[in-house]
């Protein structure tokens, strides 16, 4: 526990609240949490599940209606076959990780990842006593880690590798010809590929794709919370080889049973046309946010080498105009009233030099966030 740090993130997002209701106004860039609220079909999917009495478990693997219409996804979408028997649905990409890294990590047992990137990922490592390896990356790899890198730094007892595309907390996509490549690696040394990809219906300069047109034999992790904008839903689900399906039952068993009965009932709706269309249309809004944010800080002078091509964030080093990012942020909440995440939350890898803006709020607010920060600057 000593090991397993909290998110920097919440604290901030506490303060500003405690600002807010002091009267003052803030400008949040800093929760990656879409400022959409779930999309009003499955919204009432979920009403009439609690009207119709659907308050029972389902069983531990999930809804079966709902690992179909999963699997049914990735089959219209992304041209996979995916057998429903595959799919376990979970609460949250939390809870599929969680069962995922179960299985695998005995005590001492590593597990290779890329930083910056997502705190919980090495905490959940840590939880099972098992090491996390954290390979620095930066703007030349797309802060992606790649098999160039991946076979510079492995190690002995390394179980798995564990990667993010569109990423946290860079928004950078890994390549399908460098994912194939980093799979070949991977399996040859006898570990398995875990691919978080929560964020992959969030892209916006080319068709998203799916590690499962790669390969079987790797997990998956995706999550309800982003795309489909159902965070506090608590749904996620994982595609796993089939030799592992039984043991993520027995597991998902003993550790939460279920998935929410409401969310899973709620989520049949998220595939349907009606709910794509909403959602495209708010990927189109995060596009444009980040087509804004992203010029306007650099002309502000932050370094920002790569575009990212996905999620909502922006990773932006701030080096510039201070040596510790914990400190520029506090400053730009207490005296401009914006409020952005510092690299503190995302790693080891020069934390100090990078902040992360969530493109989470609207174009106005960004305008106005924009504003403040160039004020705060002295960019008049």
């Amino acid at each position: 526990m000593q090991r397993i740090r909290p998110f920097q993130v919440m604290d901030l997002l506490a303060r500003a609240r405690q600002l807010e209701a002091e009267g003052h106004s803030i400008i949040h860039m800093e929760i990656g949490e879409p400022d959409f609220v779930t999309p009003e079909p499955i919204v009432r999917a979920g009403q009439r599940a609690l009207a119709q009495g659907r308050t029972h478990y389902t069983p531990a693997l999930g809804l079966p209606a709902l690992r179909r219409a999963i699997a049914g996804y990735y089959e219209q979408r992304f041209g996979v076959a995916v057998d429903p028997r595959r799919v376990i649905v979970t609460p949250g990409a939390s809870g599929a990780l969680q069962l995922v890294l179960g299985v695998l990590v005995n005590p001492g047992d590593k597990i290779m990842l890329a930083d910056p990137g997502y705190p919980c990922n090495r905490h959940f490592v840590e939880l099972l006593n098992g090491r996390p390896e954290a390979v620095p990356v930066y703007a030349e790899t797309g802060f992606q880690l790649t098999a160039e890198l991946a076979q510079a730094a492995w190690e002995a007892n390394i179980r798995a590798v564990m990667l993010a595309s569109p990423s946290n907390p860079t928004g950078t996509l890994l390549p399908g010809d460098e994912l194939r490549k980093l799979h070949r690696l991977v399996s040859a040394r006898g570990a398995l590929l875990i691919v978080d990809e929560i964020y992959h219906s969030l892209v916006y300069d080319l068709e998203p794709h799916t590690a499962l047109q790669t390969t079987d034999e790797l997990f998956v992790i995706n999550s309800f919370s982003k795309y489909f904008g159902m965070t506090g839903w608590r749904l996620g689900w994982v595609v796993a080889p089939e030799a592992y399906v039984d043991a993520l039952d027995r597991l998902a068993q003993n550790i939460f049973l279920a998935a929410p009965t409401l969310s899973q009932y709620a989520a049949l709706e998220a595939f349907t046309a009606e709910s794509i269309g909403i959602l495209e249309e708010r990927r189109q809004a995060f596009a444009e946010r980040r087509d804004f944010l992203l010029p306007a800080l650099r002309d502000l002078g932050f370094g920002l080498p790569v575009t990212p091509g996905g999620a909502f964030y922006l990773y932006a080093d701030c080096s510039k105009f201070a040596q510790d990012s914990a400190q520029l942020a506090d400053a730009l909440l207490r005296e401009a009233g914006v409020a952005v995440t510092p690299g503190l939350d995302f790693g080891d890898n020069q934390p100090e030099r990078y902040l992360r803006f969530a493109y989470t709020t609207s174009l106005t607010n960004l305008h106005e966030g924009v504003r403040r920060i160039r004020r705060f600057l002295g960019k008049q």
